[in-house]
């Protein structure tokens, strides 16, 4: 089943990089322009595994939760559908799940019906809208999802690109706030505590495209899980978050802190 009905349009700029563009061309993707690839063409090298780990925590935390009786997604920061998208990898776990994506670009508007395919027995929707803004995607969010009961917050490869005078750790509170006990925040932010010698490459890359980017340290991450309870293994890389019985990653070097944390 799905829903988005009223979704507003919008106009693509294509003359102004966008994140989602870029990591969609990280990943191997065909959605962006010219000016998106300019940036993603000045990343180091190493941007292109890390973003394939990164994804890869995604799909295994998801899972995981569905696996744990978690039926409610919300995903904000969702970025150009790249299958398996989240409501695909909890829907094969539990078919009734709902999930609903929030983004801001309006690519991701235009593929909507992709991220709209859900089970028979589910439901997906797509809100037009920005993370700065998290009461209003939490009202949207709620004509899919019954916020008495428990939700999986995601928010992947997103807050590193709030600098700090837009309150980046206030905005995860509301959000968090919002969550009944039982929810969990799934969160990754990128660092360059494991790749200290491309911070500047990457970093001046975003800059020529206008894009702000906030590569934090694990203590500058850790303030975003204040108040929840950390699911093992906790606060670590990409590579070396999973559970039991899901297969372990091959240890590298990461570009991504990620955690899983529950809402006490």
């Amino acid at each position: 089943m799905t829903a988005g009905t009223g979704i507003p349009s919008s106009r693509i700029d294509t003359s102004k990089p966008h994140p989602a563009r870029v990591y969609d061309w990280l990943l191997g993707g065909k959605d962006n322009y010219p000016v998106d690839q300019e940036v993603a063409e000045r990343l180091p090298a190493e941007a292109r595994a890390n973003a394939a780990r990164n994804r890869a925590f995604m799909h295994r935390a998801s899972a995981w939760l569905a696996g744990q009786g978690i039926d409610q997604f919300l995903d904000i920061g969702t970025g150009i559908p790249t299958s398996p998208n989240l409501h695909q990898v909890v829907q094969a776990v539990a078919p009734h799940a709902r999930v609903v994506y929030a983004d801001n670009d309006p690519i991701v508007l235009r593929h909507a019906e992709a991220l709209l395919i859900s089970s028979a027995e589910g439901m997906t929707d797509y809100i037009h809208a920005d993370v700065r803004e998290p009461d209003a995607i939490v009202e949207q969010a709620a004509r899919t999802l019954d916020f008495t009961r428990p939700v999986a917050l995601s928010m992947i490869a997103l807050m590193h690109f709030l600098p700090d005078d837009q309150d980046p750790y206030g905005i995860t509170r509301t959000l968090v706030g919002a969550l009944p006990s039982g929810s969990h925040l799934v969160l990754s932010h990128g660092t360059a505590d494991q790749h200290p010698e491309l911070k500047q490459e990457t970093e001046s890359a975003y800059k020529k495209g206008a894009i702000a980017l906030r590569m934090r340290t694990r203590a500058e991450v850790e303030p975003f899980f204040e108040g929840l309870e950390l699911v093992d293994p906790g606060l670590v890389t990409a590579p070396e978050w999973y559970r039991e019985g899901q297969t372990a990653p091959v240890y590298e070097r990461s570009g991504f802190y990620v955690g899983v944390a529950r809402v006490p």
